[in-house]
This record gives C-alpha cells, structure tokens and sequence, in this order.
C-alpha cells in the first residue's frame, strides 16, 4: 500500500510537471504569436504606407505629364514661327519700297499676297504681332534701341516708332519688338 501510495504520489507529481510544461509551453506559443502578429502587423503597416506613396507618386507623375503634354501643344509652333520671322520681315521690308511702273506694282501685289498669307497663318496659329505706334511700352514684350523726348501729344513710355515688329505665341515672346519709345 504504502508502494502504491508512492507510486500514486510520483504519478501525480508527473502529471502536475505536464500540467506546468504543457502551461509554460502555450504561455511560450501565445508570446510567439503576439510577437509574430506585432510583426506582421508591422510590416503590413509599412506595405500600405509604400504602396499610398506610390499611389500618390503616380498620380502625381499623370498630373506632370499631363501638364507638360499640354504645354509641349500650345508651344509647338515656337520654333517654326521664329523660322519665319526673318522672312516676314524682309516681306515687310519689300512693301516699303514704292513701285514706280506697272511691272514692279504687280510684283508688290504678289509679295503682298504672300505676307498676308504668312501673316495670316502665323494668327492662325495664336501667334501674334505686338509692339504698334502709340502703345505703352511693356518691357516683356518691347526692347527700346532708342530714346525720344516726350511732349504734350506723345506721353511718357508709349512707343514713338517700331523698328522691328515682335511676335507672342500664346504668352510666351516668341521675340520681341524693337521700338523707339519716348521719355
């Protein structure tokens, strides 16, 4: 009896340190899982983070693309109209002279033909002559060569003569004109 007791109490006493280990065992299990849920829920948070930037990076990079597509359209003709200034402006030049016979006011009639059309082309392409006798002066689109004295008909900072007729394409100066303003 006193055997069986024994044996009952190393029984009992085996069972208890199952108990304990099999406790200690899932107190181990449940920190590993906080542990293993803390990082999960660590690298889940950074992932979200990542891809809003991204998110946000694409949407943004549309939005400048957008806008550079949409200036690269408006100002496509710059080039091509500052081709054609210098030939617009010896057209000009051409008008000037007088025609003394019949031959040569046929001849101006053709080259006026042709400098309306270019004229016409350039406008129709939103690019535009500014600097005119009698305008103010306005240093993004002038460039005053010279200088005249003001008096009571001619204002301060108004254009006296344009020596060169300056084009804007949109708002952007293709070139810009060159007057004599006065002071």
């Amino acid at each position: 009896m006193a055997e069986e007791k024994e044996n009952q109490v190393v029984e009992d006493q085996e069972s208890v340190d199952e108990v304990v280990e099999t406790e200690g065992a899932e107190a181990e299990v449940d920190t590993v899982e906080d542990d293993s849920l803390a990082t999960l829920q660590t690298q889940y948070n950074e992932l979200e983070d990542k891809y809003l930037r991204v998110n946000a990076e694409m949407q943004n990079m549309q939005t400048r693309f957008a806008k550079e597509q949409a200036t690269t359209l408006k100002y496509a003709t710059q080039k091509l109209a500052k081709s054609i200034l210098p030939a617009l402006d010896n057209l000009e030049r051409a008008l000037m002279v007088d025609a003394d016979d019949a031959a040569a006011n046929q001849i101006k009639t053709g080259v006026e033909m042709v400098y309306k059309t270019l004229e016409n082309a350039l406008k129709d392409n939103d690019v535009i002559a500014v600097g005119e006798v009698g305008e103010v002066f306005n240093p993004e689109y002038h460039q005053s060569v010279q200088s005249q004295p003001a008096d009571d008909e001619h204002p301060v900072d108004t254009i006296a003569q344009v020596l060169q007729k300056g084009y804007v394409l949109a708002d952007r100066v293709v070139r810009p004109a060159m007057v004599v303003v006065y002071n």
